[in-house]
């Protein structure tokens, strides 16, 4: 195994990682950001105003893209098992 094909598989699983997990980060950033913003119009300082939301809208998030990240971990992870012969010689 070359160090250019242990960069290229670290390369690799760094993508599908930020990809699997950006649909939860870009879910919780919105929730946050519209409950910050009414949150300020409104003058109330809630700790768990902006913690709840976010907890539904990533759990929410999650039933709704967890096929595909599932998948998509899945098929990383076969691409990665068929390709050990060829790493090893």
């Amino acid at each position: 195994m070359t160090p250019t094909a242990v960069v290229e598989l670290g390369r690799q699983a760094i993508e599908i990682t930020l990809l699997v997990s950006a649909p939860l980060f870009l879910a919780a950033l919105i929730t946050g950001l519209i409950i910050s913003i009414f949150q300020a119009a409104t003058q109330i300082n809630e700790m768990t105003l902006s913690f709840v939301p976010k907890l539904i809208a990533i759990f929410v998030t999650m039933v709704v893209a967890g096929p595909w990240m599932l998948t998509t971990l899945t098929d990383f992870m076969r691409r990665l098992f068929e390709s050990i012969p060829a790493m090893i010689g």
